[in-house]
C-alpha cells in the first residue's frame, strides 16, 4: 500500500484538488437527500441512518470511498444553518470565503504555541486581535491603528501585556464565548484576588456562573432580570462589599436583548466594581453604523467577549476576549523552555504562550482576517443590517397574524413568538414536531413565565417568502 499523500508540501495541492471535488459532490448529495433544514425522523432514525451509511469505522482494510461516504452521511444528517428555516440558535451559516480560508489553515496546520511553528500566523493573529480591540476600545488621539506599527515601536511591543504606543486595548483569540467569559473571570481573579465576587443577571450566559465554579470563586450573586435585561437599580442593591466583577450582556442568548450598558458602567465606576460585558452575540453590531449605538458603553468595560461565529459568519471557532488595559493579559504569561526560552525571547522571537491558556492552537485568525479584508466595514455592515431588517420584518408578520403573538420588537435578530391560545406544553410540542418532521428548526426561550418559540435570523439570504413559510408551518402544527 502506498503512503497516503500529505495536504501540504510540493504535492499537496495536486493531492487536495480531486479530494475537494469529492467533498463538494458529497455535500450536494447529502443536502439533496436531506431535502430540508434538518433530517426527518428524530434522533433514533438519524442515528440508525448514519450507522448504516458509515458501517465499520475501523475496517481491517481501508475504504478508498470513505471520504465520499462519510461526508455524504454527515451532510444528510446535518442541521443546515444556511437553510432559511433553520433558525433556532446562534449558529450562523459561514461565509464561503471564510470557509475557504479555513481550508488553508487546516492545510498549512500552523500551531500557535511557538513562533517557529507559526511565523506568519502569529503576526496575523496579532494584527487581527488589535484590529478588533480597536473596534471595541477605539484608537488613540494620534489616530494610530494596530496594523500600522511605527519604526520606533520596541521589538516586543506586540507581546500580550505590552501595549503598542498610541494603541488602546488588546485581545486574545478564544474558541468562543464560553472560553472568553472564563478568561474574563480569571483575569478579574488575578487582578483583584480570589475573593472577587461575580454579580450577573439571570439573563446572563450560563458559562459565567460555571466559570466562577471552575475557578473556585465565591458563590455568584445572580440578580433577577424579569424583563430579560439587567436592571441597574436591582444591581445596585445586590452589589456586595469587597472586590466585585459585574457581568453585563450585549445580546442575550434567549432574546437578543442588550443590558443598559451606560447605566451599568456608571454604577460600576461609582462603586469601584470591575465590568465585563459579554457581547458574544451583539458585538457584531460594532461594524454597522446603523446599529452600533446600541452598544454605547461597551468601551468602558474592563473586558469584552466577542464571538464571530455568531454575528460574524465565521466557521466555528472564532471567539475573542478584548481587554481595555493590555497589561491585564500579563497574567496569562507562562514559561516552557522548549517553547519560549528566555534567551530566544531576548533574541527577539515572539512569546506566544501568553496569548492563550491553550498550548496547541489553530490559526483561527486567518479566516477572520480574510473576511475583514474581503468584505470591509461596509460589507459586514450590509450583512448585519440585512439580518436585523429580516427580524423586524418577521416581527411585523407575527404582529399582523391573527393567531400569533409577538413577545417584543427584536433588538438584534432574535424574534420570540407563540400561538396566541397555546399552552406552554403545546409550544414545546410544536417545536419538537417541526424538528422530528425535518421541516424547521426553531429554538425555545422562557421569559415572562411563559415558553416562547425563538427564531434567530443569521442568514442574510432569507427572503420574505421564507418567513411566511415558517409561520405557516407553526400555524399548521398548532391544534385548532
Amino acid at each position: 500500500m502506498s503512503t497516503p499523500p500529505l495536504a501540504s508540501g510540493p504535492e499537496g495541492t495536486d493531492a487536495l484538488r480531486p479530494l475537494l471535488d469529492t467533498v463538494l459532490h458529497a455535500l450536494d448529495a447529502g443536502r439533496t437527500a436531506r431535502g430540508g433544514p434538518l433530517p426527518a425522523g428524530g434522533p433514533p432514525t438519524v442515528a440508525a441512518r448514519l450507522r448504516q451509511a458509515t458501517g465499520d469505522l475501523l475496517p481491517e482494510h481501508g475504504d478508498p470511498n470513505a471520504l465520499a461516504t462519510v461526508v455524504r452521511a454527515l451532510a444528510e444528517g446535518a442541521a443546515d444553518p444556511a437553510h432559511p428555516l433553520c433558525a433556532a440558535h446562534l449558529h450562523c451559516p459561514p461565509l464561503a470565503v471564510a470557509t475557504a480560508a479555513d481550508l488553508a489553515a487546516s492545510t498549512l496546520n500552523p500551531s500557535l504555541d511557538s513562533w517557529d511553528q507559526a511565523p506568519a500566523a502569529s503576526e496575523l493573529e496579532a494584527l487581527v486581535t488589535r484590529t478588533l480591540a480597536a473596534e471595541i476600545y477605539g484608537r488613540a488621539p494620534d489616530g494610530s491603528t494596530p496594523d500600522s506599527p511605527r519604526p520606533s515601536d520596541p521589538p516586543d511591543s506586540r507581546t500580550p501585556g505590552r501595549p503598542t504606543p498610541g494603541h488602546l486595548g488588546e485581545a486574545v483569540i478564544t474558541t468562543g464565548g464560553t472560553e472568553a467569559n472564563q478568561l474574563a473571570l480569571l483575569l478579574a481573579r488575578e487582578a483583584h484576588g480570589a475573593t472577587v465576587r461575580l454579580v450577573c443577571g439571570t439573563n446572563a450566559h450560563h458559562s459565567l456562573t460555571r466559570a466562577a465554579w471552575l475557578l473556585g470563586l465565591p458563590e455568584p450573586i445572580v440578580v433577577p432580570a424579569p424583563t430579560g435585561r439587567l436592571d441597574p437599580t436591582a444591581l445596585a442593591t445586590a452589589l456586595p462589599d469587597g472586590p466585585t466583577l459585574v457581568a453585563a450582556t450585549a445580546g442575550t442568548t434567549d432574546a437578543g436583548l442588550i443590558d443598559p450598558l451606560p447605566e451599568i458602567a456608571a454604577l460600576c465606576r461609582d462603586r469601584g466594581a470591575r465590568l465585563h460585558i459579554d457581547a458574544a452575540y451583539g458585538g457584531g453590531l460594532l461594524f454597522s453604523d446603523r446599529h452600533r449605538t446600541k452598544l454605547t458603553g461597551l468601551d468602558t468595560a474592563h473586558t469584552v467577549t466577542l464571538d464571530l461565529h455568531k454575528l460574524g459568519w465565521q466557521p466555528i471557532a472564532a471567539g475573542l476576549l478584548a481587554v481595555r488595559d493590555p497589561h491585564d493579559l500579563a497574567a496569562l504569561h507562562h514559561h516552557a523552555d522548549y517553547l519560549n526560552a528566555d534567551d530566544d525571547t531576548d533574541a527577539g522571537l515572539p512569546d506566544l504562550l501568553g496569548r492563550s491558556l491553550r498550548t496547541t492552537r489553530r490559526p483561527d485568525a486567518l479566516k477572520i482576517a480574510v473576511t475583514l479584508k474581503t468584505l470591509g466595514r461596509t460589507g459586514l455592515a450590509a450583512l448585519i443590517d440585512q439580518v436585523c431588517e429580516k427580524a423586524q420584518e418577521l416581527a411585523a408578520l407575527i404582529t399582523a397574524h391573527p393567531h400569533l403573538r409577538l413577545h417584543s420588537p427584536p433588538t438584534i435578530s432574535t424574534v420570540l413568538f407563540r400561538p396566541t391560545a397555546a399552552t406552554d406544553d403545546t409550544v414545546a410540542e410544536i417545536r419538537r414536531h417541526l424538528l422530528t418532521d425535518g421541516h424547521a428548526v426553531l429554538g425555545r426561550a422562557r421569559l415572562d413565565g411563559r415558553l416562547w418559540l425563538k427564531a434567530t435570523l443569521l442568514n442574510p439570504h432569507t427572503r420574505t417568502a421564507d418567513l411566511t413559510a415558517l409561520l405557516r408551518l407553526v400555524e399548521g402544527h398548532t391544534p385548532a
